[in-house]
C-alpha cells in the first residue's frame, strides 16, 4: 500500500510541475492560418523566455492584449508570430515587410501580401512587433488597438500542436 501511495504522490508532483510549465491552448480565430487553424489544440511553454532574454524572430507567442473580450469577462488572449524585437526597425511597403531594411521571406503567410503602410517604426525596448500569418484578417501590431507587445504580457511560446491528430507535432 505504501508503494501505491508513493506512486500516486510522484504522479501528482509531475502533473503539478507540468501544469506550471505548459499551458494547453485552443486557437479561437483564423488570424494564424495557414499555420494554425481554429480549434487547433496547442501546448504553450510558459517558461520559454525565462531562460533567454527575448523572443526570437518567427516565434509563435500567446499574450494578454488590452482588448476586452466580447462578453466583458476580461482581456483577450491573442496568438501571433514575432516579426521584430526591441530596437529593430519595421517597414511595411507595397505588400512586403522589412526588418532593419531587409525584406522578409514570409512563405508561411496565407496571402503572401501584407496590407498597411508602416515607415521605419522602431520597436521599443522590451517589446516585440507581432503579426498573424493571415494578414488580411489579423489584428496585430500594425493596429493601434494592439500595437507592440510588452514582453511582460507574453504568456508563453506555442511549441506543439496536439490536435488535429493528423497534424500533431512541433510548430515551426
Amino acid at each position: 500500500m505504501k508503494e501505491f501511495i508513493k506512486d500516486i504522490a510522484i504522479a501528482l508532483v509531475i502533473v503539478i510541475a507540468i501544469t506550471l510549465i505548459i499551458k494547453p491552448t485552443i486557437v479561437k480565430e483564423s488570424s494564424m492560418e495557414p499555420t494554425l487553424y481554429e480549434n487547433n489544440y496547442l501546448f504553450v511553454n510558459k517558461l520559454a523566455y525565462l531562460t533567454k532574454d527575448h523572443p526570437d524572430y518567427g516565434d509563435i507567442i500567446i499574450f494578454k492584449s488590452d482588448i476586452d473580450k466580447d462578453d466583458g469577462s476580461g482581456k483577450k488572449i491573442l496568438i501571433k508570430r514575432v516579426i521584430a524585437v526591441e530596437n529593430d526597425v519595421v517597414t511595411v511597403s507595397e505588400g512586403n515587410v522589412y526588418r532593419n531594411g531587409i525584406k522578409l521571406d514570409e512563405s508561411y503567410t496565407l496571402e503572401g501580401f501584407t496590407s498597411g503602410d508602416i515607415k521605419d517604426y522602431a520597436v521599443p525596448e522590451n517589446e516585440v512587433f507581432v503579426m498573424g500569418d493571415n494578414r488580411g484578417v489579423s489584428l496585430d501590431s500594425r493596429s493601434g488597438e494592439v500595437g507592440t507587445i510588452s514582453e511582460d504580457s507574453i504568456i508563453g511560446k506555442a511549441f506543439f500542436r496536439l490536435y488535429p491528430f493528423s497534424e500533431i507535432g512541433l510548430l515551426k
